[in-house]
């Protein structure tokens, strides 16, 4: 049966989701929905020393906060499964039992001292460590003897001593392997147990994969793998190894270059819709030089074959720029829905928004969304429209409160605001041009301290979008109050 192309995203459950996985969970998603294809999510969890409690969910959450769903997995289903590695054990010992059986695998009994004497010998001659094949040739005899010995073993793949194994890739087209440099690698630990090598090859065999996507860092697994495939009958997927994420220095990205996983981007308040985008361009490009495009334009134009054969360069500042543009350009109740977080964690807002509350915090996010960059800071900009007990700015008293007839000017605007009745944009900055000219002073004399007295701050939205959000109420008790203090601390240069 013709199942069409199905590829696979296999996270280790060994921490959060790293962007270089999101990267690559969203390549085999593009492919995938580029082509009418299916996706896979399957659970590599076999490595139980490493795992790590609640690893698995937070994993399908970054990938679902992302905007990458799946076809089949874990806690979807699917006709393929199981989708959990740990739950996949009887089939992988039954793979390793054909091969043993069909004499293309062997019993290895060598102690972990063992071999690690022979890594040490090696190393020592300067070559590369490689079993040397001990127990390949032991007879039955020989066998049933370590056996009654009580000693465990592991299952190794005959590999052969000659010959090339080339590596077909989409992306970096052949890669040619020498067998001489490879060793009879084990495919089955002695506690039963497979290989990571091994059980990749059995999942995406039994589960009819035809792509393998993943990073670059891979490929130097992959003759290993292509020889499992041929050993066991299988025919073999297509492979595409995709560019490595360095660091702006082209380093290996690490935590010293800032947020490298999922959660911390969201943490940090970047959007989905940003950071989708951002991993798009992370290695491929849509031809031309389109920066900002929607999920459907990606998915319509995505190619392996645009996928760059260099490693891409994690750049911040282009992300924080693209998650801005997108901050201006989401709707303004998709954009609510991703800041409301952030605003009850400052506590702007509480669990849920009484009647008409809702109304005023989209008209404000809709005043100081242009100049945010991340929903942290949109938080940050948005809290002295809810708050009353913000602090001024030190450098902004310095430069605006300290002139002398400050509070009596604050208090003339104080009752020139109380004197508008229709309390719009137009009215309020009439009445206050109005103002400045009967003292015959310049604007600036007059709006930097009522900014810096309305919100405590010395750049922002324009004043009478503040003023006018705000409402007359908290204009007047806010330009009197900061009159008040001025005088109490009896401020000057």
């Amino acid at each position: 049966m013709e199942l069409g192309i199905r590829v696979r995203f296999a996270p280790s459950p060994t921490g959060s989701l790293h962007i270089g996985g999101a990267r690559t969970a969203l390549f085999n998603y593009l492919f995938a929905r580029a082509g009418g294809g299916r996706l896979v999510l399957r659970l590599e969890d076999t490595d139980f020393e490493r795992h790590i409690p609640g690893a698995e969910e937070g994993i399908i959450q970054s990938l679902r906060w992302l905007g990458i769903d799946w076809d089949e997995g874990p806690d979807v289903g699917g006709p393929y499964g199981p989708y959990r590695q740990s739950e996949r054990l009887d089939i992988y010992r039954r793979e390793a039992g054909r091969l043993l059986a069909a004499g293309l695998a062997y019993k290895c009994y060598c102690t972990p001292e063992e071999l690690a004497a022979e890594r040490e010998k090696a190393r020592k001659a300067g070559r590369a460590p490689r079993y040397n094949g001990r127990c390949r040739e032991l007879t039955e005899a020989e066998q049933a003897a370590k056996a009654a010995a009580g000693m465990k073993f592991a299952l190794r793949l005959k590999v052969p001593a000659t010959g090339q194994t080339v590596v077909e890739d989409l992306i970096h087209g052949p890669v040619v392997f020498e067998n001489a440099t490879l060793d009879d690698f084990i495919i089955m630990k002695s506690n039963g147990v497979p290989t990571y090598n091994f059980a990749c090859v059995v999942d995406d065999a039994t589960m009819g994969i035809t792509h393998v996507i993943r990073a670059e860092e891979h490929l130097s697994n992959t003759p290993k793998q292509i020889l499992i495939f041929r050993a066991l009958g299988y025919a073999l997927p297509v492979y595409a190894h995709v560019p490595m994420i360095l660091a702006p220095d082209r380093a290996k990205l690490s935590k010293r270059h800032g947020a490298t996983g999922v959660e911390e981007f969201r943490a940090q308040g970047y959007l989905p819709e940003a950071l989708f985008n951002y991993l798009a361009l992370l290695g491929w490009s849509p031809g031309d030089e389109r920066e900002i495009l929607s999920r459907e334009e990606i998915i319509r134009d995505f190619s392996l074959t645009a996928v760059s054969k260099h490693a891409a360069i994690y750049d911040l500042q282009k992300l924080t720029w693209l998650n801005s543009q997108y901050m201006n350009a989401l709707p303004l109740e998709r954009l609510l829905e991703l800041a409301l977080p952030f605003f009850k964690a400052a506590e702007l807002v509480g669990e849920t928004l009484v009647p008409g509350e809702r109304e005023y915090v989209l008209r404000v996010l809709e005043t100081v969304r242009s100049r945010a960059r991340t929903l942290v800071e949109l938080a940050d900009m948005a809290c002295y429209f809810f708050r009353d007990d913000f602090t001024y700015d030190p450098k902004g008293v310095q430069k605006f409160f300290t002139a002398p007839g400050v509070p009596e000017l604050l208090r003339a605007g104080k009752e020139t605001l109380a004197r508008v009745e229709n309390f719009g944009l137009a009215e309020t900055e009439a009445a206050y041009r109005e103002l400045i000219a009967a003292r015959g002073i310049s604007g600036g004399m007059l709006i930097h301290p009522t900014r810096l007295a309305l919100t405590g701050r010395t750049v922002g939205p324009g004043l009478f979008d503040i003023i006018v959000l705000l409402g007359k109420e908290r204009c007047l008790e806010r330009l009197e109050k900061a009159a008040a203090w001025i005088e109490e601390n009896a401020v000057r240069k």
